[in-house]
């Protein structure tokens, strides 16, 4: 079970680079972008085929950022020049990359131009070059050596993977906070909240789409290239429903840490994909449920998430009300007894 939980919280925390990209473009900028679903996928391909072709892991992980980027820009273009419905221009993104990914992972073949899927399993990556070095400290049989001791049998055969994803979310977040922070970050979060108000300003609004979708899928970009490298593989069909897990990482964070400051908001949302992970883990080991019902699961997850608020919010709405007509009535019978 603790390996269970640990392996999900491994992947929680990449998943939650994807989370922050959703956030901020379902919630910073308002609009509903399906690219998501094939930039994640873009990103894992393009990573995936550069260190097949020799790259350094490192460099493989910038490019499949800069390739997401672009992709989400192509996406805000579509919306902005071409005056696209947003959704629509999301979905013809993401069938353009499906293609697209295939010619990205064609480019480690010789007779074919396109492919499904690219193994990575004798190939460095990110994680194990830092593993290589970290397990020449000990730690991870310390740490090891601790869990025996509170009974726990089964222990994970290494802790840096953990650390590294960990030390590149907090920083991924650190750096979000700062950005909606500054002028342009300003300028996109009020282009989110109403166009025309920030367009009385001079503001160039389909600029700040167009940046805040590149941004969004950069992001996502970035979670895909580190879930290939994590899982050993990238496979065109890796991205179908990340739109969804992406958007329960947001509801399920939101739902229970609240979203009064923009720090506390991302921190929810990591913590929120990290919760989803755990969740989707311990229902995948209840009998009757196997791994193909992996969608439906997230699916129950998701209407939970946003079912369950309602009920809170309208039983402390009852229960204000209750209080306010009990005072009222006291109120009125003091007065009459004043009387």
């Amino acid at each position: 079970m603790f390996t269970t939980i640990f392996g999900s919280v491994e992947q929680g925390i990449i998943y939650a680079i994807m989370a922050l990209g959703v956030y901020l473009t379902f919630r910073v900028l308002d609009f509903p972008d399906l690219t998501v679903d094939g930039s994640f996928v873009t990103g894992a391909a393009t990573a995936a085929m550069m260190i097949v072709l020799g790259y350094n892991p490192i460099i493989a992980t910038l490019v499949a950022i800069v390739a997401g980027f672009i992709a989400g820009c192509m996406t805000g273009i579509l919306h902005t020049k071409g005056k696209i419905n947003p959704l629509l221009s999301g979905i013809l993104m993401m069938i353009a990359l499906y293609s697209i990914n295939l010619r990205i992972m064609g480019l480690t073949a010789e007779n074919t131009i396109g492919r499904p899927n690219i193994p990575l399993l004798n190939s460095e990556t990110i994680f194990s070059s830092f593993q290589n070095w970290w397990g020449n400290l000990g730690i991870d049989a310390a740490l090891n050596n601790i869990l025996k001791n509170f009974g726990v049998q089964y222990v994970p055969s290494t802790w840096g993977t953990l650390i590294v994803v960990l030390f590149i979310t907090i920083l991924i977040k650190f750096i979000a906070d700062w950005f909606l922070k500054t002028e342009v970050g300003l300028a996109i979060r009020a282009t989110g909240d109403n166009k025309r108000m920030i367009r009385s300003f001079s503001a160039n609004t389909d600029t700040l789409i167009i940046l805040g979708l590149g941004l969004s899928n950069a992001l996502v970009a970035f979670s895909g290239a580190l879930i290939a490298q994590y899982s050993k593989f990238a496979d065109n069909g890796m991205g179908i429903g990340m739109i969804v897990i992406g958007l329960a990482s947001v509801i399920i964070g939101e739902a229970i840490f609240g979203t009064k400051t923009i720090m506390r908001t991302t921190l929810a949302v990591i913590a929120g994909a990290i919760i989803y992970r755990i969740v989707l883990a311990l229902a995948l080991k209840v009998d009757f449920l196997d791994t193909g019902d992996m969608k439906l699961i997230t699916a129950v997850i998701v209407i939970m998430a946003l079912i369950i608020p309602q009920f809170v919010n309208k039983n402390k709405e009852r229960k204000r009300k209750v209080k306010r007509a009990q005072s009222v009535a006291i109120a009125k019978q003091g007065g009459s007894d004043l009387a």
